[in-house]
């Protein structure tokens, strides 16, 4: 079980005001405009309030005392209320939006935040899908309950206590037959409440999971085709659609029956008060203007009723997107600054500038596991020396990614400790060891934005000398330059247009922009052709001259000129050395490569 599925089951627990406190805090932000609000809405309420009065006013004087006198008086007082309540509609809707769209923006962020700073292992348990949902659709959802939920409760409450105060002032027999339906509507709600925000959990989930097929189904688009499988696809996603849509039935479907059993009492609480008024009018004991009033208000009365219904039914179900938003939002990240650290060296961010590091980096007995799953490392150990170009090669499920990952403190140990220049590197700042590295992987990523922005991507202070500079470096200069727009050439996201060779290059300018003390590269020149690997090797030796560097390597013709080769066995190093020494042995790295050699000489004879 992952960190944030634990943080999303603490909220499963019914309508949970906790979870409400910690949603309503992002209103704190907005004072000055809630309080705006919240006077806009007291205010709209106080028109409607004051409605039926003037209905009373008009039957009791113009209708039942047959006379036009203060007509012209009351005309003017009604005209300026309806101006009045039409500026606080317009007001109320304007304000609300803002609300909904700060908010929303204020998550959102904080949302994308959190994703930077979370470690690998989060990643490994949740799909790009569900989070893209809970920070988009979960969002709108939640977003919206706040702000305009903010608006009808406080319009609903204002004016159903100043309908109270009016009722009693005018006959308190009738006022309490009204408020007699008011427990049974409530018990009503409690019930539909539970039902609903059970049935919009099993929705939200559902949803999550139609998003995450939608985005796997997009990136893995040529796989399913190369392998045939768009029709087990379509029924895989069909029996997730199936499902939302039998979770949103039943949200319907609760809801359905909600409001109409709701506007069913409040219509028999309008009845018992017109029988009895009646008889009060006929008996001389009230007014028919009072009548009048009384009905407009017991009308009025059980709308911001049914609006505080709606609005509980509504939170219950956006509770369900809440929870999920939390529970993200709330992720500690495993790998994070301690308060020792932080006590010494302070916050210390991306953008701050980190100290150049010497580059040693030592294991002494690490040992790592992943989550509920077997040790990848047993008491590993290694010294590498500032400079040094370490070279791994071995079985997929060795240790070879891991060992890297580890010294980047992507991961960290769960035995043992690593040092890198002497010190533990738990006892610095992560972004002290962030700072100095460079990575690149077997699949290289660009961001949409011209090929400019994807270097400065790497070093957002860098010049457009510097820029070039690492280009010219890498030998990705000539290429880039044979573009219209050179640097500002434009490229999607992944790198359209470009090749595997080309995307690498850029990928190598961006890594070491920054001057990176230590340089890993994961399979970089696995996925190219040989004459583009060529390109590659020439730049990369370019650029981890002088800096301690990893190199994981299927094409072992890459690997000959590095410092020291390990050649891991299920997290063991079973032979090291230089590519000579390793040769003479003749053990397990001479068989790999002079194996390799063979098949590579074979397809190059082939090939003429």
């Amino acid at each position: 079980m992952t960190d944030m599925h634990n943080n999303n089951e603490e909220y499963k627990k019914g309508f949970d005001i906790k979870l409400w406190k910690k949603v309503f805090r992002y209103i704190i932000s907005y004072r000055k405009l809630t309080l705006i609000l919240i006077a806009v809405m007291v205010l709209l309420a106080g028109t409607d309030a004051v409605m039926p009065l003037m209905t009373r006013y008009a039957i009791d004087t113009f209708v039942t005392g047959k006379t036009t006198e203060s007509i012209t008086f009351f005309i003017l007082i009604y005209l300026g209320l309806s101006i009045i309540k039409a500026i606080t509609i317009f007001l109320l809707i304007y304000l609300a939006e803002k609300l909904m769209v700060n908010i929303g923006h204020d998550i959102r962020k904080e949302g994308f935040t959190k994703l930077q700073e979370l470690s690998f292992t989060f990643y490994d348990h949740n799909s790009i899908g569900n989070l893209v949902a809970r920070l988009t659709s979960d969002t709108r959802r939640l977003t919206g309950i706040i702000s305009w939920g903010l608006v009808d409760v406080t319009w609903a409450i204002s004016l159903l206590l100043m309908i109270t105060v009016i009722m009693f002032t005018l006959n308190v027999k009738i006022a309490l037959i009204v408020l007699g339906v008011v427990p049974l509507l409530l018990l009503i709600s409690l019930y539909f409440q539970k039902m609903i925000l059970k049935a919009s959990r099993e929705a939200r989930k559902n949803n999550a999971a139609i998003i995450s097929s939608f985005n796997e189904g997009i990136q893995g688009a040529t796989t399913t085709k190369t392998l045939v499988r768009e029709s087990r696809n379509l029924e895989e996603f069909d029996e997730k659609a199936t499902k939302l849509r039998s979770s949103a039935i039943k949200v319907a479907i609760y809801s359905a029956l909600f409001f109409p059993i709701v506007t069913a009492i409040s219509t028999l609480g309008t009845s018992l008060a017109l029988w009895q008024g009646g008889i009060m009018v006929l008996g001389s004991v009230i007014t028919l203007g009072t009548l009048a009033a009384f009905l407009s208000y017991t009308v009025q009365f059980f709308m911001p009723v049914n609006d505080l219904a709606s609005i509980m039914a509504e939170m219950q179900s956006a509770q369900a997107a809440g929870e999920r938003i939390m529970s993200l939002l709330e992720t500690d990240p495993k790998i994070k600054d301690s308060g020792d650290v932080i006590a010494k060296y302070g916050v210390v961010k991306p953008s701050d500038i980190v100290p150049k590091l010497k580059g040693s980096i030592e294991f002494k007995n690490v040992g790592f596991r992943y989550k509920d799953g077997e040790k990848v490392l047993d008491n590993f150990s290694l010294d590498v020396k500032p400079g040094e170009c370490i070279a791994i090669i071995g079985e997929t499920g060795s240790g070879k990614t891991t060992i890297v990952n580890l010294a980047a403190r992507f991961y960290q140990p769960t035995e043992g400790q690593i040092l890198i220049d002497g010190i533990n590197y738990k006892e610095m700042p992560l972004m002290y060891i962030h700072g100095n590295l460079g990575y690149m992987l077997q699949t290289p990523h660009l961001f949409s934005g011209t090929i400019r922005n994807n270097i400065k991507y790497g070093n957002q202070k860098a010049t457009d000398e510097q820029i070039e500079g690492v280009a010219k470096l890498v030998k990705a200069h000539e290429f880039i330059a044979e573009f219209e727009k050179g640097y500002d050439h434009i490229v999607s996201q992944g790198g359209g247009g470009l090749s595997t060779g080309q995307k690498q290059l850029i990928c190598i300018a961006r890594a070491i922009i920054a001057d990176p003390s230590f340089f890993i590269l994961d399979e970089a020149t696995s996925s190219v052709d040989t004459h583009t690997e060529k390109i590659l090797q020439e730049a990369i030796a370019t650029v981890i001259a002088g800096r301690t560097s990893f190199v994981i390597a299927h094409r072992l013709s890459t690997i000959r000129q590095a410092d020291r080769i390990l050649v891991l066995e299920k997290g063991i190093i079973v032979e090291q050395g230089t590519h000579a020494e390793l040769i003479c042995n003749e053990g397990r790295y001479y068989d790999l490569y002079t194996s390799q050699f063979l098949k590579e000489h074979e397809v190059e004879v082939l090939n003429d």
